[in-house]
């Protein structure tokens, strides 16, 4: 059966999806470490960009204390889409070539959900190509203003999505889930 690519994000009230680790973690709670865990249990590859593979990279091999969620994370192969790496680490390739299509072949494999993880541009640009099956938006109570973040959606087209599904977290937090559509 071919697989999903999942786009899943911290996004804020206004739309900005820069930084989540200056802003996300007063809403951390059981119930979203819950949800995270499953999400990536379910997926069996990363789909990241530079930004956030580099982020990723830099920090998950050295954590301590993340049990079977960081063997995950740090074991599950990554694909990352570069304009500017040749060579990656932590069990990672760099996309030589055209994305989009990398991506198509990639969903037509068999296999587990394909986690987006962040990387806004990224997710834009395959938004643009019609190649992100579910978006999972984690919508946070926080309202950042004014200018220097980015936004979800920045550069994608319009898109008409349908709400699979909402889980509201006691913290707040709302995971909106979101499937493409026809109309």
């Amino acid at each position: 059966m071919p697989r999903k690519l999942v786009a899943t994000t911290y996004v804020t009230l206004d739309g900005y999806i820069d930084d989540p680790g200056q802003w996300s973690f007063p809403f951390w709670s059981e119930e979203a470490s819950q949800f995270k865990y499953k999400e990536l249990f379910d997926s069996d590859a990363q789909l990241l960009g530079r930004i956030t593979y580099e982020a990723f990279a830099a920090a998950w091999p050295t954590m301590q204390g993340t049990g079977d969620f960081g063997e995950r994370m740090n074991a599950m192969p990554k694909y990352v889409a570069s304009r500017t790496l040749t060579t990656a680490t932590w069990n990672a390739t760099v996309i030589d070539g055209d994305v989009a299509d990398a991506v198509r072949r990639l969903k037509a494999e068999d296999g587990g959900d394909i986690l987006l993880a962040g990387s806004g541009q990224l997710l834009d640009y395959l938004t643009t190509h019609d190649l992100v099956d579910e978006y999972r938006l984690m919508v946070h109570p926080v309202v950042l203003g004014g200018d220097g973040s980015k936004r979800l959606f920045a550069t994608a087209p319009r898109r008409t999505l349908a709400l699979a599904d909402s889980l509201r977290l006691p913290n707040g937090v709302m995971v909106n889930t979101y499937r493409t559509t026809t109309a």
